[in-house]
C-alpha cells in the first residue's frame, strides 16, 4: 500500500542535502588545521587543496555532461560511493603524497556532483529553499561535528564519520526522482562547444572564477587565521558553523527575491558582500570584527553566488546542457582556486594574514569593475525559486 510512499518524498531529499552537504562540510573545513597539526606547512596544504581543484576541474566538465546525457541520479550515486572509498583510504594516509591523493579523489567527487545537485534542488516536487535549506543546516552540522571529533576524540575521526554520512546521502538519493532534461529528450542538436559561443556565459565565467578563486583561498585560512589570533580550535569551528547558519534565511527565503530582482543585481550584491568581508582582514582589524565579517560574507556570498548561477545558466543556456553549464562554472572556480591558493599559501608564509587578505580585496575590486560593465538579461520572473 505504501510502496511508493519514499520516492521523491520530502524524506528522501532531506537525506540527499543534509548529508551530502554535511560529509562535505566536516571532510573539508579543517584541512588546514588538520595537516598544520600533523607539521605540514601552509604551502603543504595550499598544495594539497590545489591538487583537489585540479583534479576537480579535469572530472567536472565530464561528469557534468554524463548528467546531462544519462541519469544525474545514477552518476551521483556512483561518485558518492567513489567518495566513500576515498574517504575510508585517508584515514590511513600517512605521508603527504597519499594524503593528496585520497584528500583529491574525495573532493573532486564532491565538487563534480555540485552542479547536479543544486539542479535537482530546482527540479524537485519543492520550493527549492525548502530542499535546500537542509544542505545549509547539514554543512553547519558537518562544521561543528568535526570540530568535536578532532577536539574530543581523535583528528581521524572525521573522517570515519564521513564514511558513514555519505552512505546516509545514498540512502536519500535512491528515493529522489527530479524532473531534469536530458540531451537525449532533446528536439534539436545540442553540443558542449554551444557554450563556448556564448558571450553572455564566457564573461560570466570570468566574474564567478574571480569570486570563487578569492573565496576559497579566503576560506581555506579562515580556521587557522582564527586560531592565530588565539581562539581554540573547537570555537573556531563552533563561530564556522554559525556563519553557515547565517546564509539560511537567503536559502530559505529566495524565492521572494531570487526571481524579482535582476541577474546584474543579484551579482553586485554578492560582491559587496565579500568586498565588506575582506576589506575587514585586510586591515589589522579586531578579532570581533573579523568574526562579524565571516559571518556576513564566508557562506551567504558563497550562497547567494551559488543561487545566482541556477538563475544566470537557466536565462541564457539551453535548457538541456544546464547542468554541463553549472559544471563548467564549477571548473572555473577551480581552476582560479589552484592559482590563488598556490600564491596565497606562499604569500601567507613569506608576509602575513592581513597581506594575503589585501591581495584578495584587490582581485575583488577587479571583478566588481567587471560586473559594472557586464550586459545580461535580467531573468526576471523565471520562477525558478517559487514553487510551492
Amino acid at each position: 500500500m505504501h510502496k511508493h510512499t519514499y520516492r521523491n518524498s520530502y524524506l528522501a531529499y532531506f537525506l540527499v542535502y543534509n548529508f551530502y552537504y554535511l560529509s562535505w562540510a566536516m571532510f573539508s573545513c579543517l584541512i588546514s588545521v588538520y595537516l598544520m597539526g600533523k607539521g605540514y606547512k601552509a604551502a603543504d596544504v595550499s598544495l594539497v587543496v590545489s591538487i583537489s581543484y585540479f583534479t576537480s576541474l579535469i572530472a567536472q566538465p565530464f561528469v557534468g555532461e554524463l548528467s546531462d546525457r544519462y541519469s544525474v541520479k545514477k552518476v551521483n550515486i556512483i561518485s558518492l560511493i567513489l567518495a566513500m572509498i576515498g574517504s575510508a583510504l585517508f584515514v590511513f594516509s600517512q605521508n603527504l603524497i597519499l594524503i593528496t591523493i585520497n584528500y583529491s579523489l574525495v573532493l573532486t567527487v564532491m565538487n563534480s556532483i555540485c552542479p547536479a545537485m543544486e539542479k535537482i534542488a530546482t527540479a524537485s516536487p519543492y520550493r527549492y529553499g525548502k530542499i535546500r535549506i537542509w544542505g545549509t543546516i547539514g554543512y553547519a552540522i558537518g562544521t561543528q561535528m568535526a570540530g568535536l571529533l578532532y577536539d574530543f576524540i581523535a583528528p581521524g575521526a572525521i573522517f570515519v564519520a564521513c564514511i558513514i554520512t555519505i552512505a546516509l546521502a545514498i540512502v536519500g538519493l535512491l528515493g529522489t526522482h527530479p524532473h531534469i532534461d536530458t540531451v537525449a529528450n532533446a528536439d534539436h542538436d545540442v553540443h558542449t562547444k554551444d557554450l563556448f559561443v556564448n558571450k553572455k556565459y564566457l564573461i560570466y565565467l570570468i566574474i564567478t572564477g574571480l569570486f570563487f578563486g578569492v573565496s576559497s583561498l579566503g576560506n581555506t585560512y579562515i580556521p587557522s587565521m582564527l586560531t592565530h589570533d588565539g581562539l581554540s580550535t573547537s570555537f573556531a569551528t563552533t563561530l564556522l558553523s554559525v556563519a553557515v547558519v547565517c546564509e539560511a534565511p537567503l536559502v530559505f527565503f529566495s524565492y521572494t527575491f531570487m526571481d524579482k530582482l535582476s541577474n546584474k543585481t543579484l551579482i553586485i550584491i554578492a560582491y559587496i558582500m565579500m568586498l565588506i568581508q575582506y576589506g575587514i582582514y585586510a586591515f589589522d582589524t579586531t578579532l570581533s570584527l573579523k568574526v562579524i565579517a565571516t559571518f556576513i560574507g564566508k557562506h551567504p556570498a558563497g550562497m547567494l553566488l551559488t543561487m545566482i548561477n541556477l538563475k544566470v545558466v537557466f536565462t541564457i543556456v539551453d535548457k538541456h546542457q544546464q547542468i554541463t553549464a553549472l559544471a563548467f562554472i564549477q571548473t572555473m572556480r577551480n581552476l582560479s582556486s589552484i592559482v590563488f591558493t598556490n600564491i596565497g599559501g606562499h604569500l601567507l608564509d613569506a608576509t602575513s594574514y592581513t597581506m594575503m587578505y589585501r591581495v584578495c580585496l584587490l582581485i575583488l575590486i577587479i571583478g566588481m569593475v567587471i560586473v559594472l560593465f557586464y550586459r545580461i538579461p535580467s531573468g526576471k520572473n523565471t520562477k525558478l525559486f517559487r514553487k510551492v
